[in-house]
């Protein structure tokens, strides 16, 4: 996979609001991040949930600063886990975002194959990305994100209609619920980071809510797999973490991306499930 010509990424070891604060209002029309969990990872200090929600208060202000008036803001996380009880954090982040008057289009629900087995309690399979935008002039373009129906030659049976394809030719909605899998030992984008962003899930929502030439930013980027996403399809990409081993690998993940060299799961591969039966079996 090659970059698709766009400018050299902006990407910098520095603490995301130091970074923000010198970019301009309203440039960026897509922001999309998964910022840290608050869990005790390596990677993460632990905080009170308090003192966390106020970081992220600080941040989404911000973030808000940049956004285009036809922009979108996705933010995708996880749980805050105490002591056994799990608490939402999309329902705790919620009145950060509604008191900058944005609107959320959607609660996509990302399912993924493989966690920690809990013990007590299910096992948790699934994270949330929160579509908010500015106003209700959004980009959105869902077309290129559209996925293969699972029944493309059904036709109707009955009425002014009968006998023609039921389906858009093009494919169906990928509705709310997406199914990628994680970044684990076996994932072909496999770094040291514990929490990776597949570029998959990013591509749709580049493509979905940005147009070519497009800025795409990343106030969490981590090992850079949303500035990989938007260089792919040609759009400018920001980013920012503040752990040097991150940086770095997402500086050569993109020289790799230039070179030709850089090697991601494909958009839209089916996800094998070794459940299921093959045809003629």
């Amino acid at each position: 996979m090659r970059v698709n010509g766009q400018d050299t990424p902006v990407m910098e070891c520095k603490d995301n609001l130091a970074f923000m604060r010198e970019l301009d209002d309203e440039q960026m029309k897509l922001i999309v991040t998964s910022p840290p969990y608050n869990l005790g990872k390596s990677y993460e200090k632990r905080a009170p949930l308090k003192e966390y929600l106020h970081r992220q208060d600080r941040v989404i202000s911000e973030c808000v600063r940049l956004l285009h008036p036809s922009g979108s803001l996705c933010w995708q996380v996880g749980n805050y886990v105490e002591q056994g009880e799990i608490i939402p954090l999309d329902t705790v982040l919620y009145p950060l975002f509604r008191k900058h008057d944005l609107k959320m289009r959607n609660r996509i629900v990302w399912h993924f194959g493989h966690g920690l087995h809990c013990s007590k309690r299910f096992s948790g399979r699934y994270e949330t990305i929160n579509w908010w935008t500015r106003s209700n002039d959004y980009t959105f373009h869902l077309d290129p994100v559209r996925i293969p129906a699972k029944y493309p030659n059904k036709r109707h049976f009955k009425g002014p209609n009968i006998g023609r394809l039921s389906g858009n030719p093009n494919g169906k909605n990928p509705s709310d619920v997406w199914l990628f899998p994680n970044v684990k030992s076996n994932h072909v984008e496999k770094t040291i980071h514990p929490c990776q962003f597949p570029v998959e899930l990013v591509e749709r929502l580049v493509l979905s809510m940005t147009d070519p030439g497009d800025a795409v930013f990343d106030p969490y980027m981590g090992v850079g797999s949303s500035i990989i996403a938007a260089l792919m399809h040609g759009r400018k990409a920001y980013g920012c973490d503040i752990v040097p081993e991150y940086v770095a690998i997402a500086r050569e993940r993109v020289q790799a991306l230039h070179d030709g060299t850089l090697r991601t799961r494909p958009m839209g591969k089916p996800v094998y499930d070794p459940g299921q039966r093959h045809s003629g079996q």
